[in-house]
């Protein structure tokens, strides 16, 4: 029984090839980045927000697309285990896509693992520098660590990307001030 479990837990990575690269979203994003500077409506910047989500989210092939989609399901029961497994199984299938990283840092971060989480959000942002949700986790996980002046400054980062983040209220330093 633990033979035919294993088998069936190991055999989708085992039988997947090569990750292609994935896909190439920066004109989008770009785009999208430039359309949530000028919103007025906080309303607005949620729709441009869920609108760069469905880029980050779009996995190079089917099979990662499966073990996204799977580790954002386990995550979302509160299967921690479950979706480890599935974005470790992601990150080793797919090294150069972000978003496998970033939802890691994430069960991470929910686990209270800060120490876990960082590592992965900066490997996310090394792959897509323009991440806002890995830049807004950043911020986050550094103050989980109590690291307040390096989180005011990713925190930053991710405000100049979207002014409209909730995490917004968590800046101690008015704009323009060095922190």
């Amino acid at each position: 029984m633990i033979r035919v479990f294993l088998i069936a837990t190991l055999a989708p990575v085992a039988a997947l090839a090569d990750c292609p690269p994935p896909p190439d979203h920066s004109e989008e994003i770009s785009a999208i980045l430039g359309r949530i500077q000028t919103v007025d409506r906080e309303m607005d910047a949620q729709v441009l927000s869920n609108e760069l989500w469905e880029l980050w989210t779009d996995a190079p092939d089917e099979p990662a697309q499966e073990l996204l989609n799977s580790g954002m399901r386990a995550r979302g029961s509160y299967d921690f285990l479950r979706a480890m497994d599935a974005f470790d199984r992601l990150v080793e299938y797919c090294p150069d896509y972000a978003e496998g990283y970033n939802q890691r840092a994430f069960v991470s971060f929910l686990r209270e693992d800060f120490a876990a989480a960082l590592p992965d959000l900066e490997r996310a942002l090394e792959l897509n520098p323009r991440h806002v949700a890995a830049l807004s986790g950043k911020a986050l996980t550094l103050m989980g660590l109590g690291r307040d002046a390096e989180a005011q400054a990713a925190l930053r980062a991710a405000l100049d990307l979207n002014p409209w983040l909730a995490e917004r209220h968590l800046m101690t330093e008015p704009p323009g001030q060095e922190l």
